[in-house]
């Protein structure tokens, strides 16, 4: 199973984060994705850049409306993510706990759904699945 771990941190936590050597804060997080990688579950991730190069797509009219960032009206911000591939939900917690955030910041952890999810006689999801098994061609064949 596929987990997505998507860190969420408030104002309280950014500010926070003001306070803390980013030498240390690194060490911390390359120490977790080491971990992550020598359990052979971290599938990807990233980290986001600041919400001020960011921006929202409100489909609330039409047009859409795009919108610059930063977002005054945010609560929390979304920060960056891991997806791990693991045997259970209970794993995915275990993994999730040991993530080395403080005060202010949470990780959302949701499962992502993969193909077999989905009804195999939807023309869509057999397109899809066409289109991943050629993705992974290209790949397979460019390295």
């Amino acid at each position: 199973m596929k987990y997505m771990l998507i860190m969420r941190s408030t104002q309280e936590a950014v500010d926070a984060f003001q306070d803390v050597d980013f030498e240390e804060v690194i060490a911390a997080m390359g120490a977790y994705n080491e971990s992550l990688i020598k359990a052979g579950v971290l599938l990807g991730g990233e980290g986001l850049a600041g919400v001020e190069e960011g921006f929202v797509v409100d489909f609330d009219a039409t047009p859409p409306v795009v919108t610059d960032g930063p977002y005054a009206e945010a609560k929390e911000l979304f920060n960056g993510f891991w997806i791990i591939g693991v045997s259970s939900k209970e794993e995915a917690i275990e993994w999730a706990k040991r993530c080395p955030l403080g005060p202010g910041s949470k990780l959302e952890v949701r499962r992502v759904n993969e193909l077999e999810d989905f009804p195999q006689d939807n023309e869509w999801i057999q397109k899809e699945a066409q289109w991943r098994a050629d993705a992974e061609g290209r790949l397979g064949s460019s390295s």
